[in-house]
């Protein structure tokens, strides 16, 4: 079984609390990410929730690349998203990518959130993380 499978049932099976193969907590939400060929990619990303939003970063460890799914979302105006709870409750969102002083603000705040995060800088070859802000 991939890793982002394993995520994907360890959060639907535990009310969105994954502790198992690493320690997220109830700090993911499931990203239903539109595909160009009308399909949908299940993304298991870390967020970090604040007023009313939920918010996301295209990290991809630290990779040089964007992550595939950075491109659906900057195609759709909404998604949906699985939220921890009990049952975990399934929710449309409004997607709006950051940018400016608002991006490296909320970026500041995934690098408080886990040290992972600045690690990533280091790899990335200069890459600027997207960050998107999903409400609904």
């Amino acid at each position: 079984m991939d890793f982002n499978q394993q995520i994907v049932d360890t959060f639907r099976a535990n009310g969105g609390e994954v502790n198992e193969p690493m320690r997220f907590g109830k700090g993911l939400v499931l990203v239903h990410v539109p595909r160009k060929d009308g399909s949908v990619r299940i993304a298991p990303l870390a967020a970090i929730q604040e007023d009313g939003a939920r918010y996301i970063v295209a990290s991809a460890g630290g990779s040089p690349r964007n992550p595939a799914w950075v491109y659906g979302l900057r195609r759709a105006e909404q998604v949906d998203i699985e939220v921890p709870g009990e049952p975990v409750e399934t929710v449309r969102t409004k997607v709006e990518e950051l940018s400016g002083e608002a991006r490296d603000a909320m970026w500041a705040r995934f690098k408080e959130f886990s040290a992972g995060f600045a690690e990533y800088e280091k790899t990335a070859e200069g890459r600027v993380f997207p960050i998107f802000r999903l409400v609904g």
